[in-house]
């Protein structure tokens, strides 16, 4: 009687018994791997369009490089605002005091 009692109860333990208790721990592994890539490809992808974006010009101002004085005083002559001989006078200054880079 003890030994069909033995045999049922190591058939009928599941897999604790059966010495696949370690599986147990691969289940929250498995989502911890996945969330991690999601947020990891998410990230990968917003400092790709951010990077874009500097680039380019586009989008918020904090996120864009900042406009050199030659390209302010481009805009300056394009809009109307100075004449061409004052133009080039002060480009001729900003390149003359340019810092070496």
């Amino acid at each position: 009687m003890f030994t069909t009692l033995a045999a049922t109860a190591v058939t009928h333990a599941g897999p604790w018994a059966a010495g696949f208790g370690w599986v147990f721990f691969l289940i929250p592994i498995f989502w911890i791997l996945v969330i991690g890539l999601i947020v990891f490809l998410v990230s990968r992808n917003r400092r790709r369009y951010w990077a874009e974006a500097q680039a380019s010009g586009y989008g918020p101002p904090w996120a864009r490089g900042a406009r050199t004085a030659e390209q302010t005083l481009a805009e300056r002559f394009a809009q109307g605002d100075i004449d061409e001989t004052e133009y080039r006078a002060r480009l001729e200054v900003l390149r003359a005091n340019r810092p070496n880079a």
